[in-house]
């Protein structure tokens, strides 16, 4: 079986698994259950198919798929926007999904490096493909770690200790970036670059193989994020993202803090106390080019 048709039947295992017939608006067929989740058939009534070629689709035996099946799928399934989107993306021919290592180099979109230099009070990077960093300021660096351009936050995330020393809740911003990259992976197959992090990850980490498995898909999004600084203590953010509207592939992480909060009124501090420790080096110094 192509590869790729074995992510997408292993994708579709997974959504009707977790579905159960009540929660699909149907009366359970019946016979015994081996699962909680919809069976075949039942799946394949609800998005309008025969039970025959839904399960070509789910062996990954159907070489093509329209888009009113798709459609019809997410809509049997409750997919979320994201999840339809990633469902199309596993459908595509296996033509246009072959990896390649060769992937042109990302440069930092100015007008989110001009927003960033704008927003200088508050810790914000600059993300590409992969979750490589394209640019920090140094208020970033001194509240969560020095990324400089071209290092991964991905794999900071996971290989390096101060990661989870730092983020106290790591475990949900480890999963959701799993997530996020099984996304990636269906957006762009071709990234072999992409595919050889992932599988490092996996096999570093049994955590990442655990999330990988689930098979669930998420976008860049706002989240809580609470980081314990050495000298701040406790410090409480929302993480807002801003996409670029040239580059799809590029995300302004920005750590934002309640006016008047704790975390707002120590974050004048830390910047004064980062400026210190790296002997008043220009913030700028992590701006990618």
């Amino acid at each position: 079986m192509p590869q790729d048709r074995a992510a997408l039947g292993a994708f579709l295992r997974s959504r009707r698994d977790s579905l159960t017939p009540a929660q699909a608006g149907i009366a359970p067929f019946p016979g015994p259950r081996r699962v909680p989740g919809l069976r075949r058939e039942e799946l394949a009534l609800l998005a309008g198919l025969s039970p025959d070629y839904y399960s070509r689709l789910e062996q990954g035996r159907q070489p093509n798929v329209s888009t009113a099946v798709l459609d019809g799928l997410a809509r049997a399934l409750r997919l979320t926007e994201v999840e339809h989107a990633h469902l199309v993306d596993l459908a595509e021919p296996t033509a246009r999904r072959r990896a390649t290592k060769v992937v042109p180099v990302q440069r930092a979109d100015p007008g989110l490096l001009r927003l960033m230099v704008a927003m200088d009070h508050l810790p914000v990077m600059l993300l590409g493909q992969r979750g490589e960093v394209l640019a920090t300021n140094s208020l970033l660096t001194t509240v969560l770690h020095d990324l400089r351009p071209g290092a991964s936050l991905v794999r900071f995330l996971f290989l390096d200790p101060v990661a989870r020393e730092r983020i106290v809740n790591w475990e949900v911003f480890a999963a959701a970036t799993v997530a996020t990259l099984r996304r990636e992976a269906a957006r762009r197959p071709q990234d072999g670059r992409l595919t050889e992090l992932i599988d490092e990850l996996r096999a570093a980490d049994p955590d990442v193989s655990r999330w990988w498995d689930d098979h669930r898909v998420l976008e860049y999004t706002s989240a809580a994020k609470r980081i314990r600084h050495p000298v701040g203590g406790d410090l409480c953010f929302d993480i807002e993202v801003v996409a670029s509207p040239q580059d799809p592939d590029q995300v302004l992480v920005v750590y934002t803090a309640e006016p008047d909060s704790p975390t707002a009124r120590l974050l004048p501090m830390l910047a004064s106390w980062g400026r210190e420790v790296v002997g008043g080096e220009d913030p700028s110094h992590n701006l990618g080019s």
